[in-house]
Formats: C-alpha cells, sequence, structure tokens
C-alpha cells in the first residue's frame, strides 16, 4: 500500500465536496482495496460513505423497492419487508460471496464499481432498475457501459437503487469454489413488458442481456422454449476458470435452472 488521505464524511452534502479528482468514494472496498493492494488503483484520497445512515436501509412502497447505497449484503439478505415482498431478492443477496464479503460490501459499491463478476448488475439490468445518485437517476442499462466503467461522473455518488416488483423472476449462478463469484450468473424478469434476462461474470465488457433467450422466452417463461437454445462464444470471457466456450454453454444452462425456478 501507499500513503492516502482518509475521510469521513459526514453527509452526502460533506462527500460530494471532497470527491472529484484522484479521490475515490469507499463503501465496502471489496473491488475498490483489493484493486489499491495491486496498485490498478492509486486515490489520492478515500472518502468513506458507509456510516452514512442516509445511505441505509430498505424502503419498500407499494410494489416499488428503494435500497440505499450503503446498504450492506447481509442487510438485503435478511430484511423482513423485502423477504416479504420479493423474497428472491433476499435469497440472491445470501449467496454474494462469503460472510465477511456479505457483511461489509454494499449494494452501491457492487455496482460503482461494475466488477465484471459482481452479481447486482446482473439484477438491475434484468429488473429494468433505476441507478439514483446525488445528481441525476440513471437507467441501470444506461449506467453500465463497460469493464469496470460505469455512466458516473468525477465526484458523482450512488445513492440508492429503484425498481419495481417483478411479476416473475429467477436467479442461478455458477460460483467461483474459492471466491464464491459468478462464473456465470444468469438474472430473468417477468414483467408487463415481457421478459429481460441478464447475465453476469461472462461478457468481455461487462454484463449484458441475452437477445437469444430474450427472443426463445418472449412467449412466457417456459423451460421448455430454451431445449437445444445456443448462446454465441464471441465477445465472452476466457480465463483460467472457464473458455469462452464454456461460458456459452453455461449461460444457457443457467438460464434454464433461473427460468424454472422463476416459472415454479
Amino acid at each position: 500500500m501507499y500513503a492516502v488521505n482518509y475521510h469521513r464524511a459526514s453527509s452526502v452534502a460533506d462527500a460530494a465536496k471532497r470527491g472529484g479528482g484522484d479521490a475515490k468514494y469507499l463503501s465496502g472496498g471489496m473491488t475498490l482495496l483489493p484493486a489499491m493492494k495491486t496498485r490498478l488503483a492509486a486515490p489520492s484520497d478515500l472518502v468513506d460513505l458507509s456510516r452514512l445512515e442516509e445511505l441505509r436501509g430498505v424502503r419498500i412502497s407499494g410494489r416499488t423497492v428503494t435500497i440505499g447505497a450503503a446498504t450492506t449484503h447481509y442487510e438485503v439478505s435478511t430484511d423482513a419487508g423485502l423477504k416479504s415482498a420479493f423474497p428472491l431478492l433476499c435469497r440472491f443477496a445470501s449467496l454474494i460471496g462469503d460472510p465477511a464479503v456479505r457483511y461489509k460490501g454494499t449494494i452501491g459499491g457492487s455496482i460503482a464499481n461494475n466488477d465484471p463478476a459482481a452479481d447486482y448488475p446482473a439484477a438491475l439490468v434484468a429488473l429494468g432498475a433505476t441507478v439514483v445518485t446525488d445528481k441525476r437517476e440513471i437507467a441501470a442499462e444506461d449506467f453500465f457501459t463497460g469493464l469496470f466503467e460505469t455512466a458516473l461522473d468525477d465526484g458523482e455518488i450512488v445513492t440508492a437503487v429503484r425498481f419495481d416488483i417483478p411479476e416473475k423472476a429467477g436467479w442461478e449462478k455458477f460460483r467461483n469454489p474459492a471466491s464464491r463469484y459468478a462464473i456465470v450468473g444468469v438474472f430473468v424478469a417477468k414483467k408487463g413488458d415481457g421478459v429481460r434476462v441478464a447475465v453476469t461474470g461472462a461478457g468481455d465488457d461487462g454484463v449484458f442481456r441475452s437477445k437469444e433467450i430474450e427472443a426463445a422466452l418472449a412467449k412466457g417463461l417456459d423451460q421448455k422454449a430454451l431445449d437445444g437454445i445456443s448462446v454465441p462464444s464471441d465477445g465472452l470471457m476466457g480465463d483460467i476458470h472457464a473458455s469462452p466456450e464454456y461460458r456459452a454453454n453455461l449461460i444457457a444452462v443457467m438460464a434454464k435452472r433461473a427460468v424454472a425456478q422463476a416459472a415454479g
């Protein structure tokens, strides 16, 4: 590590004043701190958002869910209101990483860093969610712009995410046995405007929607509609864990499991 100035923000407004330039916002630190250790990131200042109560909590109004950016994965997984209204998201959050990651990692940090193996980008894109910042609102599909890249401007702070609970939804991922992060994860959501399918852990450019699977499910959530589905390997990642071709096959397999879960 190296010398860095640490600031504990007292409010979102205070954090905004300290941000920008070479400063980075710190929430759970699950992506940022390892990047700093390997010198992939070298901020001059860290502005800690993790203790801001205005950024914490789950709020449900009708069928609309709003989750504060500093809400941890553990808090999402155990929220009583969410367990009643949308239990799939509680299960989803309970499968992120390991207990240490779930107790410290936050939804805002997860999406702001846009790690290609992160789970939340797939959920937000499939749900047609909105990312709320201290300056504006951004559709999730427009928010994630590439590997570790987002539409956030310098100094802009994610304050919450908002989405409507879908009619049906399913989530399955093939986990790295060590980290529990997604080698491939597929989130399927059925809403009034049709079925949306988002994939994480596989794309060279991060999270993406699978047009092939969405087309096959256009008439509804029928697992049989995915029999023989072929997902192209072009644009998929290849690494020590899985080749692009293997990931393409995993996308089809995880999608079938997610559809079965949603339909059931």
